[in-house]
């Protein structure tokens, strides 16, 4: 096993192998929260009225498809309900800014 391979976690013997496990999935929790943003930035680019970077509907659909996951997949869903509403919270933020950036 390379340094690399996380060693799966019913197989965790001591705390490094744990952290370590938990430092590479962060990474690519990062990695992929850095390509959802690309994603706002283009939603930012078409949208062609600021009124339209808020949408309620949309909001609530994101959180409700986490939650499911969550549930689906043996995470707690009312933690992922509570990390998805600030996370499309600060999406939004960052929407709207890249928004008046683009079109000042």
């Amino acid at each position: 096993m390379t340094d690399k391979t996380p060693v799966p976690a019913a197989e965790c013997t001591d705390m490094s192998q744990v952290r370590a496990a938990i430092d590479g999935l962060d990474t690519l929790i990062v990695s992929l929260l850095a390509e959802r943003t690309r994603y706002i930035e283009a939603a930012a680019r078409i949208k062609q009225s600021r009124d339209t970077v808020r949408d309620e509907v949309r909001k609530a659909e994101v959180i409700a498809h986490a939650v499911k996951v969550a549930n689906d997949r043996g995470f707690p869903p009312k933690l992922a309900y509570e990390l998805y509403n600030m996370l499309v919270e600060g999406s939004i933020a960052h929407e709207f800014e890249m928004f008046d950036a683009e079109k000042s």
